[in-house]
C-alpha cells in the first residue's frame, strides 16, 4: 500500500475540487491513484469541513454540508473576498448569498416551528384533561348504574319479584 506525500495528496485533491471538479475514476486513471483511495480523500475533506461537490460537477448538486460549509467560510469575508472564494470554487458569489438564506431561513422555520410545537402541546394537554375528566364522570356514572342494578337484583331476590315486572 503506497504512502503519498501531502503535496501530492493535495495537488491530486486541487483537480477533484472546484473549479476542476474532475471525477474520480478520470483522476485516478491519470494519476494512477486507486479510486477507493481518491474517495478516501474526498470524504476526509468533506468531514474536514472543506465544501466538496457531490458525484455531479454542478455546483447545485452540492450537499448541503458542502454548501453550509462554504456560507460559513465566506461569513467574515468582504465582497472582493467573497468573489476570489468562489472563483475559486468554481461558484458564483450570488449562489453563495443564495445558499446563505436558504440557512437563515430554515433557522426561521426552526424557531416557528418550535413555537408551532409548543402551542400544539399545550392543546394537547388542554384536550387530554379534558377527555381524562369527561372519561373520570362517565367512569362515576357507570359504576352508579352498575350498583343501582346490583341494588334492585338483590332487592328482587329478597322480595321475590320476577324481574320482568
Amino acid at each position: 500500500m503506497p504512502r503519498y506525500s501531502e503535496e501530492r495528496k493535495a495537488s491530486v485533491m486541487r483537480k477533484l475540487l472546484p473549479p476542476n471538479n474532475r471525477s474520480v475514476p478520470e483522476v485516478a486513471k491519470e494519476e494512477g491513484i486507486s479510486e477507493p483511495t481518491l474517495y478516501n480523500w474526498r470524504n476526509q475533506a468533506k468531514e474536514q469541513g472543506i465544501p466538496v461537490p457531490g458525484s455531479g460537477k454542478q455546483t447545485e448538486e452540492w450537499s448541503p454540508e458542502a454548501k453550509f460549509a462554504a456560507v460559513v467560510e465566506t461569513a467574515t469575508m468582504s465582497e472582493l473576498e467573497i468573489s476570489e472564494y468562489s472563483r475559486s470554487k468554481g461558484l458564483y458569489p450570488e449562489q453563495i448569498e443564495r445558499w446563505k438564506e436558504a440557512c437563515i431561513q430554515g433557522a426561521q422555520l426552526s424557531v416557528e416551528q418550535q413555537q408551532h410545537r409548543r402551542l400544539e402541546a399545550k392543546q394537547n394537554k388542554k384536550r387530554i384533561k379534558d377527555l381524562e375528566r369527561e372519561l373520570h364522570r362517565k367512569e362515576k356514572a357507570l359504576a352508579e348504574a352498575a350498583a343501582l342494578l346490583v341494588l334492585r337484583k338483590k332487592l328482587n331476590a329478597l322480595w321475590g319479584e320476577d324481574e320482568e315486572e
